[in-house]
């Protein structure tokens, strides 16, 4: 199977955003991909108030275009996230959708941690726009092989791609937007992390450069093996990523280092407890 990683430079220019990600997606297909994965919130990239004005519901503009090109490329999309409007609801959702080769959904998943931080001086409050999910999500692409779907700060959350493994999973899709200070310190060794933890392949695409005033983000888009080691990773543009995921070297690792059958939840139960 192989996958891919789109890299983007979203801004509040959401016909720009769509035509970039379209000529790329279709890039990553000519280059033999069944899996292709956007970034997180690939249609509309900015402050507040850009999401707000971006914001689409399900049925929007940006994942009917999902639907139409994976139908007619014949590829599984887990279409990054979008700020999606949710009706009835005050405050947005950060959302990815699972689109199968048949151009129908699959599987739809809210992102569930808001980045509420302050980095390098910036503050960050997801939260005061947006609301998290509260479901995990596993999905099947083409082949039976089981996704797991997560969002950009979710991957500071190890028990989450756990579930998702004990769920099934044997990809995890991470579209982020890290900022580039995180992107440069963190992002290739958490996913890595998660990639050997869990022992399943990661297939992140990041957004790179800057998106308003003050946003930037670090790009390095990647694709890593459950061995942890990286396959793939893009370069500081605009781009795609592809690499082969060797389903048969994942169960051998499994088989041979079969640290998710030596798991002792009854031990840690309290790291999952509510608080």
């Amino acid at each position: 199977m192989r996958a891919a990683a789109v890299q983007l430079t979203s801004t509040a220019d959401t016909a720009r955003n769509l035509e970039t990600a379209d000529r790329l997606v279709r890039a990553a297909a000519r280059d033999g991909a069944a899996l292709v994965v956007l970034p997180e919130k690939w249609s509309v990239l900015g402050p507040l108030d850009v999401l707000q004005a971006g914001a689409q519901p399900l049925d929007g503009p940006a994942l009917t275009w999902a639907r139409a090109v994976a139908g007619e490329l014949g590829i599984d999309l887990i279409a990054g996230s979008i700020s999606e409007r949710v009706e009835g609801r005050e405050k947005l959702a950060n959302t990815s959708v699972h689109v199968g080769p048949d151009g129908r959904d699959r599987a739809v998943y809210r992102k569930a941690h808001m980045f509420d931080v302050e980095v390098d001086g910036t503050v960050f409050r997801e939260s005061a726009g947006e609301e998290p999910g509260d479901e995990l999500v596993v999905s099947t692409a083409a082949g039976g092989v089981e996704v797991g779907m997560s969002v950009c700060y979710d991957l500071r959350f190890p028990e989450l791609y756990r579930a998702l493994a004990v769920a099934g999973a044997r990809v995890l899709t991470v579209p982020s937007a890290f900022t580039y200070a995180t992107t440069r310190d963190h992002w290739e060794v958490l996913l890595r992390a998660r990639a050997i933890e869990d022992q399943c392949f990661v297939v992140a695409a990041n957004q790179i450069g800057e998106h308003a005033p003050g946003l930037r983000t670090g790009g390095r888009s990647m694709i890593v093996d459950p061995w942890g080691v990286v396959l793939a990773v893009a370069p500081d543009k605009e781009t795609h990523v592809v690499a082969q995921l060797d389903l048969r070297a994942q169960q051998r690792i499994r088989t041979q280092l079969p640290s998710l059958a030596h798991r002792r939840p009854e031990a840690y139960a309290n790291v999952v407890a509510p608080r």
